[in-house]
């Protein structure tokens, strides 16, 4: 498509918007944007429309149809609430869960989907400020919900926003009731949108759902008398302006912890994140403020929120003194080694415990879980598939942990979204634990890797932008297809796993098993006779292509521990120039 009809496109569709049933303040920005010279923000505000995906919403806000506004929210919430009302028939009363973040209009995205809700008679349960997402997803176990929202982006930059949808479990939802609602959504236009609401079916909560979430966090304690002993920890936490600041602080002193150290000026509430360029606890300036804070007054450990409090980061002193970050794989296996082993010497293990972690997280988890007889279930990224494991499983095993490469960590059932405020009160335990035992958090890790010997992860990304873009990276996986890697870095490859066709073959007998997972997805894996791990995936939501690398090697004493990662390093870059990215 040409670029002049591209643009009569778009100048089509905004008229639609200009002629049809929205408010003035959208039909001023669209003249705006269609009186401007350069027309670049209207093409990209009309260019398509903003998807519904099995994820929810996600975009920049503003006017127009490929924008997150009060429109493209709506849409979405009078298509869900259309389908509650054909899934619960015989419900007398559908409810449904409204949480938000701290960005600019979470609010207001808010407020206008509990009117539409209301309007199509379904109750609603509207927190009465931010708060964090994992508590919106208890609160709909809690009050016995069909299902629920949450506007919030996560560690997006400040000009996006986005929506979430949950299933009754309290979980995102996933098939068929995903692809269901994105059907129903494609099918609502603006005079389908029930605007004016029923203020008799919306309830304000609050308070009263903190009480229970903390009061539920607290059961999780293994190591109580660890924590008495060292409640004076020095705990820098920042919620990077946004949720964790209404509930982080307050779980770790109810936990039990009375040197909270807060870093003030990222405990302003605000969706511009004044203080940082990316509210995402992976990356590292992220951290900046709180680890300066952290050395000003010695602490133990630094301990970070994403905005909408799903994620966690943390930082801790290594054998120099020197704060350093700890990664996403690192932090998920500090949690399930503590778990497990807490739980093995409390005596909780019967032999119908379970962990679950993502198929791109580390392996160790799976070497840890095998040598205490606790079975370990691999699932696709996403929380979403880590619930739907732990709902097959209710009422049959017992769930310990389940966690992810990208910082996410859930240590409970009672909740189905990975949770920042749980992880951070456990994370502080584990530091009290450790440190009662004479260890530092650094030690504990360099332990972990003595027993079970040292791994290192690195992801890559190869960006492939536009058409010509796409076409690439869909030649890449083709060919890793036809002709996968005889030998990764000279290491011999002994399977691969393709979560396409849901096969996995031994590559010395020719030999092929089925994949027991839900669904496809277009994921492949290789695995070296050294312990290599290559996971290789288009993104979905970006025009990139994702190389997960894992390789494994040996530690015989602390000390060789800095040895050790530079050999990882070493042999990270010699796979990544075998695989050429």
């Amino acid at each position: 498509m040409d670029n002049s009809t591209l643009l009569n496109e778009v100048m089509a569709k905004a008229q639609t918007w200009l002629d049809g049933n929205y408010n003035e303040e959208t039909k001023s920005d669209i003249r705006r944007m269609m009186d401007a010279e350069d027309k670049t923000e209207l093409i990209e505000s009309f260019y398509r429309d903003l998807e519904f995906g099995t994820g929810g919403l996600r975009g920049i806000m503003g006017a127009g149809t490929n924008r997150m506004n009060i429109y493209t929210v709506g849409a979405a919430t009078q298509g869900l609430s259309n389908y509650l009302i054909s899934q619960f028939p015989d419900v007398p009363q559908i409810s449904v869960v409204i949480g938000h973040d701290c960005r600019n209009n979470s609010r207001l995205f808010a407020e206008v989907s509990a009117n539409i809700f209301s309007a199509n008679g379904i109750k609603v349960y509207l927190f009465e400020d931010l708060r964090p997402t994992p508590e919106a997803s208890f609160a709909i176990r809690h009050l016995g919900c069909q299902s629920g929202i949450i506007l919030t982006a996560s560690h997006n930059p400040k000009e996006y926003n986005g929506y979430k949808a949950y299933w009754n479990d309290g979980a995102q939802m996933i098939a068929p009731h995903d692809t269901n609602v994105i059907d129903e959504v494609m099918n609502i236009k603006v005079d389908d949108i029930k605007f004016e609401g029923r203020p008799e079916l919306i309830e304000i909560i609050g308070e009263e759902i903190d009480k229970a979430f903390i009061e539920a966090i607290k059961t999780l304690s293994l190591s109580p008398e660890a924590i008495k002993r060292n409640s004076d920890l020095k705990i820098v936490y920042t919620p990077i302006h946004g949720t964790g600041v209404k509930l982080i602080p307050r779980a770790l002193k109810e936990y039990g912890f009375t040197n909270i150290i807060n870093v003030p000026e990222q405990d302003v509430v605000s969706g511009n994140f004044p203080t940082v360029v990316s509210p995402n606890p992976e990356e590292p300036a992220a951290l900046d403020m709180a680890v300066k804070k952290a050395i000003e007054t010695n602490a133990d450990i630094v301990m970070a929120s994403d905005p909408d409090a799903d994620r966690l980061g943390i930082a801790i002193k290594n054998d120099k003194g020197e704060w350093i970050l700890v990664n996403g794989n690192q932090t998920a296996l500090l949690f399930v080694y503590y778990l497990i082993t807490r739980w093995k010497e409390l005596g909780r293990l019967q032999g119908k415990e379970y962990i679950v972690k993502t198929i791109v997280t580390t392996e160790i988890i799976k070497d840890i879980a095998d040598k205490n007889g606790v079975e370990m279930y691999d699932c696709y990224t996403g929380f979403k598939w880590i619930a739907a494991v732990i709902r097959e499983n209710e009422g049959l095993k017992t769930y310990i942990g389940g966690g992810e490469e990208s910082y996410g960590f859930l240590p409970e059932d009672f909740c189905r979204d990975k949770d920042a405020v749980s992880s951070c009160t456990l994370m502080a335990e584990i530091t009290a634990w450790a440190k009662d035992n004479g260890k530092t958090l650094y030690e504990l890790l360099q332990d972990i890797y003595l027993e079970y010997g040292y791994g290192k992860e690195k992801g890559i990304s190869v960006v492939r932008k536009g058409k010509s873009g796409a076409e690439e990276i869909a030649k890449i996986m083709s060919d890793y297809r036809t002709t996968p890697p005889v030998e990764i870095s000279g290491s011999k490859v002994k399977v691969i796993k393709d979560y396409k066709t849901l096969k996995m073959k031994n590559v010395a007998t020719g030999e092929e098993s089925d994949l027991d997972f839900p669904a496809t997805s277009n994921v492949l894996q290789y695995f070296t006779e050294d312990g290599t791990k290559i996971s290789v995936r288009p993104s979905g939501t970006e025009p990139k292509i994702k190389f997960y690398i894992e390789v494994r090697g040996e530690m015989n004493s602390r000390a060789e521990y800095d040895a050790a990662d530079a050999a990882a390093n070493a042999k990270v870059e010699a796979v990544r120039a075998s695989m050429g990215v």
